[in-house]
Formats: C-alpha cells, sequence, structure tokens
C-alpha cells in the first residue's frame, strides 16, 4: 500500500509521517533487533527447525566486490 494511502483514522499520521518513522527504526537498526530477539526466544523454546532454515542475502548490502553471481540454470533438482 502507498504511504499516501494510509486511512487517517487509524491515526497514524499522514503518509509522510510514516516512513519517516519506518525509516528511522530501519537506521536505528531496531528491526535487526527484534529479528534477533524473536529468533533466540523461539531457539530457545525448542520452536525452530534449523534444519529447514534458508539464507537469504537479498537484504544485506554486499561490499565492492564481494558479490558473486553464478547461474543454477541446468541443474538437478535436489532432494528434500
Amino acid at each position: 500500500m502507498a504511504w499516501q494511502l494510509l486511512p487517517p483514522e487509524l491515526g497514524f499520521g499522514s503518509g509522510q509521517t510514516c516512513w519517516r518513522r519506518l525509516e528511522r527504526w530501519q537506521q536505528a537498526g531496531v528491526f535487526d533487533q527484534l529479528h534477533r530477539i524473536l529468533l533466540a526466544e523461539l531457539n530457545a523454546a525448542g520452536r525452530l527447525d534449523w534444519s529447514r532454515a534458508c539464507m537469504d542475502g537479498s537484504h544485506i548490502r554486499a561490499k565492492k566486490g564481494g558479490c558473486r553471481h553464478r547461474s543454477v540454470a541446468g541443474r538437478p533438482a535436489e532432494d528434500g
């Protein structure tokens, strides 16, 4: 949903205000910290199946020259 389409009756302020708050929280590391806390608590409670975990680097910035792309086309699918 576009920020400008947020209904004012929800009480969040303007779309621009919401965007600025979200940006500040992101820059302050709020979401990374929440993610770490959630994973730690779920892990402590035995609620994570690490055998089915996967890494997704789509949101992690690669340092210059630190990212290599390789094709997976033509590879047979792995059973799992």
